[in-house]
């Protein structure tokens, strides 16, 4: 029985809607923790967001004025919620989604993702998505710090600076924790190996799919996911189907990798090259300079798929609709 400590009605009824919607958010890592099993995934991976629910639904006072009050690093210091997970209960919070439930439920919803930031509705949320391929809030800060946000059609310099300082006002911060000194890039050797065993995976029609019902998709579609772990570091991937990979037909070419653990989370789009020295290779966007390290590395060039020549220099439309689009690493 959870004791109410509160000097008012009014204050006892707020603290009761806040258990409450610490209820629906432990459901939501509950039911991340079912599909993921579902889909195969690492049961170490499964038993964090079973974990993480447990701590949420036992928690003696909202969850949401431990993040108002003290920060995101007031979650990660909880039992059993990480980096990534607080990341997933700071988007429930502010934005009312997790975006990784509705990845695994097989549904984008992307026009939800920034729709509670002033200037930004539903069709400019889904095109940031399709632009950047970024989720939650602190990725959208970060975007418009960085300049990636007003190159969105849409988005202006002046729409940018206001976006910039609603997120701040809100108390959103660019990155949820700062990482350790001693955390190493994401070597682009497994973020490529995943992309080739995904790929391979697929066409053998070994996967488990989930079905699509985000906008844009044809009903029925089903999508091979993977589920797969390299030195603690746990995956998804999955076939892009946002508009822009629609319209491209590139939803059997584009893969987005998920990371969420304990110690961080990201997300990397790998794509066949079409332009420069790399044509016809797969790269991941945002990390061109690792890629062609790499295949040099692994004397890869002469390996070219038919009909890819070398290109001895990086076309501006390369730079524009290929190279500067991708979520970095």
């Amino acid at each position: 029985m959870v004791v109410i400590d509160a000097n008012s009605p009014v204050q006892a009824g707020v603290q009761i809607d806040g258990l409450q919607e610490n209820r629906k958010i432990a459901g939501q890592l509950a039911e991340i923790a079912n599909l993921l099993n579902e889909q195969h995934a690492n049961e170490y991976r499964v038993n964090a967001y079973r974990s993480a629910a447990k701590t949420i639904a036992g928690l003696r006072s909202p969850v949401r004025d431990l993040l108002e009050r003290d920060g995101v690093e007031a979650l990660v210091a909880l039992p059993t919620i990480g980096v990534s997970i607080s990341g997933l209960i700071e988007s429930a919070i502010r934005v009312g989604r997790i975006p990784l439930l509705d990845r695994l439920r097989g549904q984008s919803n992307a026009e939800h993702f920034f729709a509670t930031v002033p200037g930004i509705g539903p069709q400019l949320s889904h095109r940031i998505y399709d632009h950047l391929h970024i989720e939650t809030l602190p990725e959208l800060l970060g975007a418009a710090k960085d300049g990636r946000l007003d190159r969105v059609p849409g988005i202006g310099q002046k729409r940018c600076e206001a976006i910039q300082a609603c997120l701040s006002q809100r108390g959103v911060v660019n990155q949820l924790v700062a990482k350790p000194k001693s955390e190493p890039v994401v070597p682009i050797d497994e973020l490529l190996e995943i992309d080739r065993d995904y790929l391979k995976r697929a066409k053998e029609g070994t996967l488990p799919k989930i079905r699509l019902s985000s906008r844009g998709s044809i009903e029925g579609d089903w999508v091979p996911v993977l589920h797969t772990e390299r030195e603690g570091r746990h995956y998804t991937a999955m076939f892009s189907h946002t508009e822009r990979a629609q319209q491209q037909e590139k939803t059997h070419d584009w893969v987005i990798l998920f990371r969420d653990d304990e110690h961080d989370h990201g997300r990397w789009t790998v794509i066949t090259a079409q332009y420069g020295e790399l044509k016809g290779f797969r790269i991941v966007r945002g990390r061109e300079k690792d890629c062609e390290q790499y295949y040099h590395r692994h004397n890869a060039y002469h390996q070219r798929e038919a009909g890819h020549a070398p290109y001895p220099e990086v076309p501006v439309q390369w730079e524009r609709e290929a190279g500067r689009f991708g979520v970095h690493g």
